[in-house]
């Protein structure tokens, strides 16, 4: 028997812990590098990494049943939105159910992937021909593992994204990003401004309507539809299943009637119309925002202008006297650790096959780099499995061509519908990826029962042997005193 094939994961947040059971599932030898000192990634508050942006009262906005791991259901006493903290709990009881801790080295920031000189890949299939381990993986530490395929899982919503270019004038406020929000003690007796549609901005805008003082200006420059947590009864994404077989406009005039029944439209509280339909833009969860904006604890204002010392002008001719402003205005995609040889500079335009394999090299896959219309752990979790199962042979890829073919048409279909100006590239429709990918696994393992190429057996670690027995000394030493 050959020796299992080693693999590098990059993360131990949902993608990264996902990502580690599926590879340990299908036998290989895994090595899984966290910055920070527990699992968790985004959803562990005070995580040392330092990137966590969890706030004290973050909640799920998408429904138990809708977000779990199929492999690990949600304990059926929780809440329909269990708080981020039991998230936080869920997933490091994930771990250590799946045995995933001893394989996870804490406190270990990864500096550099890079692909090892004298190994080729396979361009139609994705087989490796060189000799020995294809990828080294450097920490900053400079401590280097060598490595048959490597998972990227290190998240997209760590990064703060401030607006670009900045606008006129100099604030002589308190400034500071929805990332490092965490109580509404921050806001006590404070006229706060918070800019931004998404759900971090309602949460923060309510949060703070509760401390501040005066009502707690809500500023956007372009609306989005407010969808509740619960409609007609039941959880709002109840429903998604369902409908999913449905086509997208379809269900997004259903949703919409619905939605305009409960709630009405968002023009109704004081808000910026949407700047597109439901499905189109991802919608605000929120039940709480609405009853504020109705009581007037929340203001609506439209977009910035300029600055005026203590006050914030803005496009209707307004100024109001700001004393913290919050911009809730998203993330940046960064993967700091791979150079512009394989993201073409620009994470965010990276073209991957089903949102997962490299089309360069398929040994270098990815887990996360999405943004979906519902729960991420189900999406993670299926492209993790789709990850192992390539690595373990199990499935193959089509040739590169109709890889490429793919993934274009993938590009013109989310443009078409979500804008070139929405990161279309990593966009996927939650209920229609997930059953994809099913598909996709079907089809890949029949490719593979025809006899298409499989990843090469790795080579003899005999140059690592040094490497290898610290790693694997380490490796027991973990194991022995969890």
């Amino acid at each position: 028997m050959p020796p299992p094939r080693r693999a590098a994961v990059i993360g131990a947040g949902a993608a990264g812990l996902a990502a580690t059971k599926a590879l340990l599932d299908a036998g290989a030898d895994v090595v899984t590098y966290e910055k920070g000192d527990r699992p968790g990634g985004l959803w562990a508050r005070g995580n040392s990494s330092g990137l966590s942006p969890a706030y004290a009262s973050l909640h799920l906005n998408t429904s138990k049943g809708r977000t779990q791991f199929a492999d690990f259901p949600m304990p059926a006493e929780w809440p329909d939105y269990p708080s981020a903290d039991l998230v936080a709990g869920y997933l490091a009881d994930y771990a250590e159910t799946f045995g995933l801790t001893p394989h996870i080295r804490y406190g270990t920031t990864v500096a550099s992937v890079e692909r090892e000189n004298g190994t080729e890949t396979g361009a139609e299939t994705g087989a490796e021909t060189g000799a020995g381990h294809a990828w080294r993986v450097t920490t900053e530490a400079g401590d280097t593992g060598r490595y048959d395929a490597v998972v990227v899982a290190n998240g997209h919503n760590w990064d703060p994204r401030l607006p670009e270019p900045g606008y006129p004038g100099t604030f002589t406020g308190t400034v500071m990003h929805a990332h490092d929000y965490r109580t509404a003690d921050v806001f006590r007796d404070r006229r706060v401004l918070v800019v931004g549609m998404g759900n971090s901005a309602m949460d923060i805008a309510v949060d703070a309507s509760y401390t501040a003082r005066g009502p707690v200006l809500l500023s956007a420059r372009r609306g989005v539809h407010i969808v509740p947590k619960y409609l007609f009864g039941r959880p709002a994404d109840a429903t998604g299943g369902a409908l999913s077989v449905l086509p997208w406009r379809l269900r997004q005039r259903i949703a919409e009637t619905l939605l305009g029944l409960a709630v009405g439209r968002p023009q109704r509280y004081g808000l910026p119309a949407p700047a597109g339909g439901l499905f189109q833009n991802h919608p605000t969860i929120s039940d709480t925002i609405l009853h504020r904006l109705t009581h007037g604890e929340v203001a609506a204002r439209p977009g910035l202008d300029r600055f005026e010392g203590d006050r914030v002008v803005f496009t209707d001719g307004r100024s109001d006297p700001v004393d913290v402003l919050v911009w809730a205005t998203g993330y940046r995609v960064t993967i700091p650790f791979l150079s512009p040889r394989w993201t073409g500079g620009d994470p965010e335009q990276l073209p991957l096959y089903k949102r997962v394999f490299h089309l360069d090299d398929p040994g270098l896959a990815f887990v996360g780099l999405m943004q979906s219309t519902g729960a991420a752990l189900p999406v993670v979790e299926a492209q993790a499995k789709l990850a192992a199962a390539r690595l373990a042979g199990d499935y193959a890829l089509p040739p590169a061509a109709e890889q490429r073919r793919s993934t274009d048409r993938d590009l013109r279909e989310a443009t078409a519908r979500w804008g070139s100006d929405r990161r279309p590239r990593m966009r996927i429709d939650f209920d229609r990826y997930i059953a994809g990918l099913s598909r996709e696994m079907k089809a890949g393992r029949a490719r593979a029962r025809r006899g298409a190429a499989r990843p090469a057996a790795p080579a003899r670690r005999a140059e690592n042997t040094e490497e290898n027995t610290e790693e694997n000394t380490r490796e027991s030493t973990e194991e022995s005193t969890v």
